[in-house]
């Protein structure tokens, strides 16, 4: 675990554990060294990339935020009421908050709430602004990757019980056995009493899913190639931006998107000392989308040792909130 590093940021106090530049450089090297290329899609999320996928959260192919929305619009109270009261809310890979409004607004006298996000400059500004709007309500923001272990920050008001908040389907982004680890990992952070809200994307026509991942206006390709320009910037490599190109598919056999960075031409890219050569057309696979159905995504969860309590979904059943407790 890091070193906890606490600075004051505008109205909130910040909780650091950020991965250090040497752990990025060594993620990435080895993605890269692997036969099939990858990189980890969690370093999408600088402050740039974030605001990017902020766009891509409200662009017209992109269905997932909007159809999550609509359900905690119609559902937030029924969700907040098994909740229950005095919750400590918990939010992993917390981004801009905005479905947790809709909870926060329904909820009975929370605890406090805590976003947990890798953006550090992206989390001190709308943990900033949620201050602002619930001056009554303790915000705690962690700057974390939320794949690895951190402490939660304890409230001034003893919380009853805590509740881990996992919108967005993030969970889709971790392969099977790594999705039941973090499942596991999140059970036990929200401790014997506790649960898990989690969004989850749903399985569907294949052509919506692509127009998803592969929008008109290439946000999508942007945020896809920020990595690339963020590798350059913290860990002086030179990827040419010009020299891949963004490239969306979906794995039907694995029920998953696949989204990659693909080589224009033969070319070689300097890393940290090391050279990795790329013929034309080879991909860097850098993030796996998983669609689950609900039965199938009931017997991962058993896995990780929680039982599903509750679903609420769109009317299309396109994307599904799920209430889940240990088993």
């Amino acid at each position: 675990m890091n070193d906890v590093r606490i600075s004051q940021a505008l109205s909130v106090t910040l909780h650091d554990y950020h991965p250090r530049t040497a752990e990025m450089r060594e993620e990435i090297l080895d993605g890269l060294r692997a036969q099939q290329k990858t990189l980890p899609c969690k370093y999408f999320y600088d402050d740039r990339g974030s605001r990017l996928f902020d766009v891509i959260c409200e662009l017209p192919e992109y269905y997932l935020t909007r159809t999550e929305l609509g359900i905690m619009e119609v559902s937030a109270t029924d969700m907040a009421a098994s909740l229950g009261a005095r919750v400590r809310l918990v939010e992993p890979g917390s981004g801009s908050s905005l479905k947790t409004r809709l909870l926060l607004d329904h909820l009975v006298r929370p605890s406090a709430y805590v976003p947990v996000d890798i953006s550090r400059a992206h989390l001190v500004t709308t943990a900033d602004c949620l201050n602002q709007v619930y001056p009554e309500l303790e915000v705690l923001p962690v700057c974390a990757d939320f794949s690895q272990s951190f402490a939660i920050p304890a409230p001034r008001r003893t919380a009853q019980r805590t509740v881990i908040y996992f919108p967005g389907s993030t969970i889709g982004n971790f392969e099977p056995a790594a999705a039941m680890e973090l499942l596991k990992r999140l059970r036990r952070l929200a401790g014997p009493n506790g649960a898990l809200l989690i969004g989850v994307d749903l399985r569907k026509d294949e052509a919506v899913l692509q127009r998803a991942y592969s929008d008109t206006a290439g946000v999508t390709a942007e945020f896809n190639l920020n990595i690339l320009r963020r590798i350059n910037r913290e860990l002086h490599a030179d990827f040419n931006l010009n020299g891949f190109r963004h490239r969306a598919v979906y794995n039907s056999a694995a029920g998953r998107i696949e989204m990659h960075l693909v080589s224009c031409d033969n070319q070689l890219v300097r890393l940290a000392g090391d050279s990795f050569s790329f013929l034309e057309d080879e991909a860097i696979v850098t993030e796996y989308s998983y669609k689950h159905t609900l039965a199938g995504f009931k017997v991962l969860a058993a896995k990780a040792g929680l039982q599903v309590e509750k679903v609420w979904t769109d009317d299309r059943r396109w994307f599904s909130v799920q209430y889940l407790t240990a088993a």
